[in-house]
């Protein structure tokens, strides 16, 4: 995998100690995209490789969250879905959300991944050890970025970052065994 080569050392550092994987929702699992039916109801598209990445993190061991200010019923469809467990909607305060994430699930700061694409990301990001821009993110997020993903939003960054983690922390042989 080409986005996997020749990662700076402190960035694998950074993704091998990681045990929460974080999620904004629009502009992130999604293109960032609102879509309604003339009759008033939201429809979101979701990649499947981001689904699937999302599993395998889960399957290794690494939590997974999806913290967003909005509140969608297709969303919440797709983390039963994915089986996500933590799933929060109608946060403005996302640096407050993954705080109390981390003291429930007795983790540090360092320990968790925070993937965002736009302005009310950054108070996540700037508590977190491995903030993740994906590649349409807004010019202020991928600044405070400790990485930026080659695709956008909804188009398999979210997999890049499960694919980032599970290789700094020496899982990618077993993934690759686990599908042969």
């Amino acid at each position: 995998m080409g986005y996997l080569a020749n990662l700076p050392a402190d960035l694998l550092a950074r993704a091998a100690k990681i045990r929460l994987a974080a999620f904004d929702v629009d502009g992130t699992l999604t293109d960032g995209r609102l879509w309604y039916s003339e009759s008033g109801h939201e429809t979101k598209v979701f990649h499947v490789h981001d689904g699937l990445g999302l599993k395998r993190l889960q399957a290794n061991g690494i939590h997974v969250a999806i913290i967003s200010a909005r509140i969608s019923h297709p969303l919440a469809l797709r983390a039963e879905e994915l089986d996500i467990a933590h799933v929060y909607q109608g946060q403005n305060d996302k640096r407050e959300c993954l705080r109390q994430i981390l003291e429930a699930l007795n983790l540090r700061p360092e320990e968790v991944a925070f993937v965002g694409d736009d302005l009310p990301d950054l108070p996540a990001m700037a508590n977190c050890g491995l903030a993740v821009a994906v590649a349409n993110a807004h010019p202020w997020v991928v600044e405070r970025a400790h990485w930026q993903t080659q695709l956008g939003g909804g188009m398999g960054a979210v997999r890049e970052v499960c694919d980032l983690i599970l290789h700094a922390q020496g899982k990618t042989a077993a993934e690759q065994e686990h599908w042969r």
